[in-house]
């Protein structure tokens, strides 16, 4: 049995990693992004980018592939989305790709 190569998993990337990748995605694409920082005197549940391009504005939030949102940002996005703007759960790439293909 020692003989065997052994197959080890990826790691899991961080949610800080999948943030940088989702945020440089969208630069490549036109958008402008911003990170936002909890602290002191934030908004309760603020997503943790914001996108803007053409006019469209995004809130996404970023999680790992197992993570789930606080009632704080459940909240955010329903205040976010009952206003008329869009809110995006990412955990991945994958999840915010449509914006690069509906607005251009």
């Amino acid at each position: 049995m020692d003989n065997f190569l052994r197959i080890q998993k990826q790691p899991e990337p961080s949610e800080t990693e999948i943030l940088r990748g989702i945020r440089q995605y969208l630069q490549i694409h036109g958008w402008f992004v911003i990170r936002h920082h909890q602290g002191l005197g934030s908004h309760k549940g603020l997503s943790d980018l914001t996108a803007i391009r053409n006019g469209v504005t995004v809130y996404i939030e970023v999680k790992k592939p197992k993570g789930y949102q606080s009632s704080a940002q459940k909240k955010f996005q329903a205040d976010v989305e009952v206003h008329g703007a869009r809110y995006i759960l990412a955990k991945g790439i994958e999840d915010i790709k449509c914006l690069c293909d509906r607005v251009g």
